[in-house]
């Protein structure tokens, strides 16, 4: 029990600490909720190919890491910018927002990242982790 908590703990202080310089390069500042955000995130769309089978396609992986990120963005947006108004990111100006939380320029960055990430920590879990050795399928 203690090696998946360890486990899951680099994980998510891994994709904190990416996700945070990410948005520290992007817009010049970042905020302490943005580590765990970033982290939560990367965990989430790395356990895609360890709850699916690693024959789904990569494209397929980096859709549904877009919709992973998309929804804890809405869920962390509606928490600390709604309901606790931190004012973390506001999409109001931009088309296709809900709510000035998520939008679809957005999600289609998310895809894009989630090459990446999903790279990243299979290859972390495979390092670190005994995991699989990874190997991706590139298209259906």
């Amino acid at each position: 029990m203690h090696r998946i908590l360890f486990k899951y703990a680099v994980l998510l202080t891994v994709g904190g600490i990416v996700y945070t310089t990410i948005e520290l390069l992007w817009r010049g500042y970042t905020y302490l909720s943005m580590f765990f955000v970033g982290g939560i995130c990367f965990v989430l769309c790395g356990l895609i190919n360890e709850v699916i089978p690693w024959n789904m396609p990569l494209p397929q992986q980096m859709g549904l890491a877009a919709v992973v990120v998309t929804a804890i963005e809405f869920i962390a947006g509606c928490v600390l910018n709604l309901w606790l108004g931190l004012r973390v990111w506001d999409y109001s100006g931009l088309p296709l927002n809900l709510w000035g939380q998520i939008c679809a320029g957005y999600t289609g960055l998310w895809y894009l990242l989630s090459l990446p990430a999903i790279i990243l920590d299979d290859y972390l879990r495979f390092w670190f982790f005994n995991a699989e050795r990874p190997h991706y399928i590139l298209r259906s």
